[in-house]
């Protein structure tokens, strides 16, 4: 897609990244997520004085877009880092869980300078809902067996 058409999702970003709670790092962080209906949701990282407790822009941008009941076209995070910041571990997992593949993630920092990824390639081998079905009929059929 054009750079012009992220225009829209990069504004949401910073705008989220600039209402970032991150007293302790200051690491200011904002994403946007453009939904499948093209409405556009965002979240910023809100830090605890327990950094266990802390939850980043991307997950809660996602508790955003499930409130709505959507799932995700495109992905843009926003940083004011010296490069491009891709999403941590777990917030990964949790696009993983809503996102196919071939979801465009990209994180930019407030200079312009960018990161263009995907879902799938941030996380090639994400654990998902299959596996569990896997376990679970198996489970079944050792059950059936005794």
């Amino acid at each position: 897609m054009p750079e012009r058409s992220w225009s829209k999702l990069w504004s949401a970003a910073e705008e989220a990244r600039r209402r970032a709670h991150a007293p302790y790092s200051r690491f200011l962080v904002g994403a946007a997520i453009e939904c499948d209906d093209g409405s556009i949701v965002s979240g910023c990282n809100v830090e605890n004085a327990s950094y266990g407790l802390t939850v980043c822009a991307e997950r809660n941008a996602i508790g955003a877009m499930v409130l709505r009941g959507r799932s995700p076209r495109r992905v843009a995070i926003v940083v004011d880092h010296a490069r491009p910041v891709p999403p941590c571990g777990v917030c990964r997992q949790v696009l993983a869980e809503f996102a196919a593949a071939d979801v465009p993630v990209r994180s930019r920092t407030l200079k312009g300078d960018a990161l263009k990824t995907t879902v799938g390639a941030l996380l090639p081998f994400a654990f998902g809902g299959e596996f569990l079905d896997e376990a679970e009929a198996a489970r079944r059929a050792r059950s059936k067996r005794r």
